[in-house]
């Protein structure tokens, strides 16, 4: 089966001057995606999750990129995804991306078809028919055929109506011609072209929401290509356009777009690793307009800023920063297991909190925006565990600790030991008794020496009073050149 060429609409090169990213960096590549999935070795075995429920959690691109994630790394639900993304697929124009995911369900399927049995009275298993067999989800050529051809005839008659309002100057149109022509790409799979008309709408706004508009696509398809710190750039140049900065804080139209905001730069500095300060953002999103179904869900805003908050807040920010947050809480409630490990984890129950992040490991690791950062994040909120334990006692038994975080003492000792090195415990270990104590100051020398900077800072203030007490009465005065001894007020006579 021959597939057809994409139309020379579609191909139109990036300008380099209205746009920042290179053209070799666009993800839709299929081949480059090929690539990414042959060297992909993250195997997730076990997953909870309903993929269904997951799914319908977005749209457009995001949907489709993320059931294909699944595909990728759980081979359980890889047949499920791929069906679910071909079948999404055919409602949009993006027929690349349905080319793409029939040859990824037809090379998965010869790779789990079933040897051919030497046998020919053998019966046949109909319940290992293909999936290529099922009328459903047999290659549409006529499809792909009809939807390239109206894709191309779309973006012609867009690309027409453009050059005409430009010609006549109608400037609000052509802003709404450059979006339009945009969403098109966008539903194509087009990311490049998507970015560079989204980009040209900046000499065609208005207004500041206008303006604002413009920044939240750009930030979408960053998100797509996965360029943050693009996606930081353009949230703080959203933030700083003067209407929306001098809009009120209470304005319903404000907080959405701010919520929208804060969670676009918080997916993209958890994937740069600033984690403290992605928990910042999420924490800062508004439950009641959470719902960004081209990009993040509440559930996701929950997962993304609970365990980033975990990771890197100590007790009081957890406390009053989570726990205690009004805006946060309702996120937290679409969660509740994460809910009760943060709840846990503040109230010391370390071995409960260790326990149940290792049963919803696989949930995260199907996710393809925490999964590069599970194993760290886990580490951080594993250590951060050890040194909360330690900090209210002079002494602790590793027998009881291991105990606590479900681990033999050796491997404990290690773990405390590159603490110790690493300076986030100041204690030594007792290698033979297995007794972690705790470095005492000598509080004698300390009272000492803080009491001679206390004298040497008094002595210091006592000789200044007096120099100053001398000067005036000599009525010395230093001036700093001729023009300040000029302006400086006469003396008064004795």
């Amino acid at each position: 089966m021959t597939t057809q060429p994409v139309p020379p609409l579609m191909q139109n090169p990036i300008d380099a001057m209205e746009v920042d990213e290179p053209p070799n960096e666009q993800n839709g590549n299929n081949e480059e995606r090929q690539l990414v999935v042959e060297e992909q070795q993250l195997v997730v075995e076990n997953p909870s999750i309903d993929l269904e429920m997951y799914a319908q959690q977005y749209n457009g691109i995001a949907r489709l990129y993320r059931l294909v994630y699944v595909a990728d790394v759980c081979p359980i639900l890889a047949v499920e995804a791929l069906k679910m993304a071909i079948a999404y697929a055919q409602t949009t124009c993006n027929f690349n991306e349905y080319q793409f995911l029939h040859k990824r369900l037809s090379d998965l399927n010869a790779r789990t078809a079933p040897a051919p049995t030497a046998d020919p009275a053998a019966v046949p298993d109909m319940a290992a028919v293909p999936a290529e067999e099922d009328d459903s989800l047999a290659y549409d050529a006529v499809w792909v055929d009809t939807t390239t051809r109206k894709s191309a005839h779309k973006l012609e008659m867009l690309e027409l109506q453009l050059r005409t309002y430009k010609s006549n100057t109608f400037k609000d149109i052509i802003r709404s011609s450059h979006v339009d022509l945009a969403a098109q790409y966008l539903s194509c799979g087009d990311l490049a072209n998507a970015m560079k008309y989204y980009s040209r709408d900046r000499d065609y706004c208005d207004t500041g929401e206008h303006v604002v508009e413009m920044y939240l696509n750009l930030i979408k398809v960053s998100i797509y290509m996965k360029n943050w710190l693009h996606v930081i750039t353009y949230k703080e140049k959203a933030e700083s356009t003067p209407d929306f900065a001098k809009a009120s804080k209470e304005a319903i139209g404000k907080i959405k777009i701010h919520t929208h905001l804060e969670c676009a730069a918080g997916l993209a500095q958890m994937q740069q690793t600033k984690y403290k300060v992605a928990a910042q953002h999420f924490l800062n999103a508004n439950y009641d307009h959470g719902q960004f179904p081209e990009m993040i869900s509440a559930n996701n805003v929950a997962v993304y800023g609970g365990l980033c908050a975990l990771a890197t807040f100590d007790r009081p920010e957890l406390k009053d920063l989570v726990i205690g947050s009004t805006s946060f809480k309702p996120f937290l409630e679409v969660e509740p297991q994460l809910r009760d490990i943060i709840i846990q984890f503040h109230e010391s129950k370390y071995a409960s909190v260790l326990k149940q992040l290792d049963e919803i490991r696989d949930n995260y690791l199907v996710d393809m925006y925490t999964a590069p950062h599970v194993d760290t994040l886990y580490t951080q909120i594993r250590k951060r565990a050890m040194i909360q334990y330690f900090s209210p006692y002079m002494s602790a038994d590793m027998h009881k600790m291991a105990m606590a975080f479900n681990s033999s003492v050796g491997d404990l000792e290690n773990e405390v030991m590159q603490l110790i090195l690493d300076g986030h415990i100041q204690a030594r270990i007792d290698s033979q008794k297995k007794i972690l104590y705790a470095k005492q100051a000598d509080q004698r020398s300390s009272v000492w020496e803080r009491a001679l900077v206390l004298s040497k800072k008094y002595q210091r203030q006592t000789r200044m009073l007096i120099l100053r007490a001398a000067m005036l009465k000599s009525r010395v005065v230093v001036t700093a050149d001729s023009d300040a001894r000029d302006q400086a007020p006469p003396r008064r006579p004795n």
